[in-house]
């Protein structure tokens, strides 16, 4: 983990802003690398007071293992989707309400975008008390099952991740 510090309020932001800047200038000449180094630390530290407070990531390495099963989940999907449609059977459209354990925004942003990513869903509101996130599902044969997939497969995880 990289520790935040008064000048470095966001250091996993200072990487990465560095590392593009690097990247996008297709050069590791020292010019760029001081430039590049000096737009990192500046950036965030003139735009920091205007954030929300994000929760700090306690788990990176499950972070990754939760990006790489979201990407698995999406090609599945697809496939399941493209059946779906090719099969031309009635499609079992239903509304659910996910009732929510999460309590902060942000990882609850990450529920509902993962949610709508996932080919055949779609996240369409998250309760005002953030007691529940409805979702739009194309197919769905038990809604109890469904509920338990995404408490499971996605929301567990992020409450590792983000503890809240």
């Amino acid at each position: 983990m990289i520790p935040k510090t008064p000048w470095l309020p966001t250091p996993w932001l200072s990487l990465l802003l560095w590392v593009l800047w690097l990247l996008l200038n297709s050069s590791i000449a020292w010019g760029h690398i001081l430039l590049g180094g000096i737009l990192a630390v500046v950036i965030p530290l003139l735009t920091h007071p205007f954030w929300d407070r994000q929760p700090d990531l306690h788990k990176p390495l499950k972070l990754a293992g939760y990006i790489l099963k979201v990407l698995w989940d999406i090609v599945v999907a697809n496939f399941h989707v493209a059946y779906l449609i090719l099969s031309r059977r009635p499609l079992r459209q239903a509304f659910v309400k996910i009732p929510l354990c999460l309590t902060q925004e942000y990882p609850i942003t990450i529920l509902a975008s993962t949610i709508s990513l996932t080919p055949g869903t779609v996240s369409t509101e998250v309760a005002p008390d953030k007691t529940y996130i409805l979702v739009h599902a194309l197919d769905v044969a038990d809604e109890a099952a469904l509920i338990a997939e995404i408490k499971a497969r996605y929301e567990a995880p992020l409450q590792e991740i983000f503890p809240c």
